[in-house]
């Protein structure tokens, strides 16, 4: 399984902020639309990405001026990434290795979408249900002799 076919299941929702965005105002999006990460936008590119660990680490330092950071003071600027066609093994080895929960997914310089450890648990378990119900449809049909 490539990281294209998550994407395309997962459907192409992305929600973006753009640098100056007031931290307060990401937590509030994030919470509001149940995302762990935001993609930092400037001109329509990616400039970043933000996620629920940098804003943590935001607050634990400015407990109380934090919410008027803009999104760029707290972002990371190189994020990690995928591509589509990286195989799901890899990118769970990757996602393992680096620590990152989140990955936006550049094609050809442009931005795709953003796959979450959960999206890639999801399909990997999909995959793996859709194989059992075909080994066991298999097996249940084996010609008896």
């Amino acid at each position: 399984m490539k990281v294209s076919e998550i994407l395309r299941v997962k459907g192409d929702r992305l929600v973006s902020v753009g640098p100056e965005t007031p931290v307060a105002d990401a937590v509030r999006t994030m919470a509001e639309q149940n995302l762990g990460s935001l993609v930092v936008l400037r001109d329509g590119r990616m400039a970043g990405l933000v996620t629920f660990h940098e804003l943590l680490k935001c607050f634990a330092a400015d407990p109380g001026g934090a919410h008027r950071e803009p999104v760029a003071a707290v972002m990371q600027a190189t994020p990690v990434t995928a591509s589509p066609d990286m195989e799901v093994n890899d990118l769970r080895r990757t996602m393992l290795e680096t620590g990152a929960r989140y990955l936006p997914v550049v094609d050809a310089g442009e931005l795709a979408g953003v796959v979450s450890f959960r999206d890639v648990a999801k399909a990997v378990l999909e995959e793996q249900d859709f194989e059992n119900r075909m080994l066991k449809g298999y097996i249940k049909n084996w010609p008896a002799e």
